[in-house]
């Protein structure tokens, strides 16, 4: 163990956006999100622990590589994002999601289906939808430059850990939107404009979507996703209609018509994976079936 001593600022600097995107490194903090993202992979630069028993909860192997640094609670409590702060912060290099090894649990629940999300500016949605994905089993996740960061620790506290158990890759234009998506994939759209103007489409799974914030952004649920900024429904709609998707619709009770962004991606996703899974249960008893003659 190599213990070192740094300047407080260290931390503080590491908590902003300008730090992220000029050095490539994030902020993490809590012995659950650290555990699960080295055991995905990710690469520790400098772990902060007020106790030696902190680093006991760790995998001894993955921490091997990382600077050390043992500081106050006190200082940990001053750096914190957390309401009970744990004694434990990590810089870690900012993930590759092609090189992460995501949960066994994960990938032989995986279901053929994606998430766009698009306009998510608040970070707790966008952490809470990020945790229903990997809970409903989503292959990948893309979100679009509108989308509020990745790394900034609201989204990563609603997350829970999904930032390591299922691929997300943010920051993407529409064009390399289309990039990431697989051949013959249906884009169906759900946001919050009139559920009654066509969108020129046919059917749910397989599936991407995106769950918005914004009254034109994609994933079409009609409770409509509280707004938040005008942006340009163009590309979505145009994606969906040039895949035979279609615009998905929740209804509700006249007169509730804000369902919050997160909460319509949830109900979304789930319906989504029930389809897939019926359809899937289909395939198999019409293989089970005798063949006659």
């Amino acid at each position: 163990m190599v213990l070192l001593h740094f300047p407080s600022k260290v931390v503080t600097i590491a908590k902003s956006k300008k730090f992220r995107d000029n050095h490539g490194k994030i902020l993490l903090e809590g012995h659950r999100l650290i555990k699960d993202a080295l055991e995905a992979g990710a690469v520790p630069q400098t772990l902060f622990f007020s106790t030696v028993g902190h680093l006991k909860l760790l995998p001894e192997a993955e921490i091997k590589q990382a600077s050390l640094v043992k500081v106050k609670f006190e200082d940990i409590k001053t750096w914190s994002d957390l309401v009970t702060p744990q004694g434990l912060l990590g810089i870690f290099s900012k993930p590759d999601p092609a090189k992460m090894s995501y949960p066994a649990a994960q990938l032989n629940n995986s279901l053929p289906l994606l998430l766009i999300c698009d306009n998510i500016r608040d970070p707790g949605n966008l952490g809470t939808i990020l945790r229903s994905a990997a809970g409903a089993g989503c292959e990948k996740v893309l979100l679009t430059k509108g989308c509020v960061d990745l790394w900034e620790p609201k989204v990563l506290r609603a997350g829970m850990g999904a930032h390591f158990r299922v691929p997300v890759i943010a920051n993407l234009d529409w064009e390399s939107v289309a990039t990431n998506l697989p051949d013959g994939i249906q884009v169906c759209v759900a946001d919050n404009n009139d559920p009654d103007v066509p969108a020129r489409t046919t059917s749910v799974p397989r599936g991407a979507g995106s769950a918005p914030d914004s009254p034109k952004a994609p994933v079409k649920s009609s409770p409509k996703a509280a707004p938040e900024q005008e942006d340009e429904e163009g590309p979505v709609v145009r994606r969906a209609a040039s895949t035979g998707g279609r615009r998905l619709v929740i209804p509700v009770v006249p007169g509730m018509d804000s369902l919050n962004s997160a909460i319509a991606a949830g109900i979304v996703l789930f319906e989504g994976k029930r389809q897939l899974l019926w359809r899937h249960k289909q395939e198999d008893d019409r293989q089970k079936l005798p063949v006659s003659g």
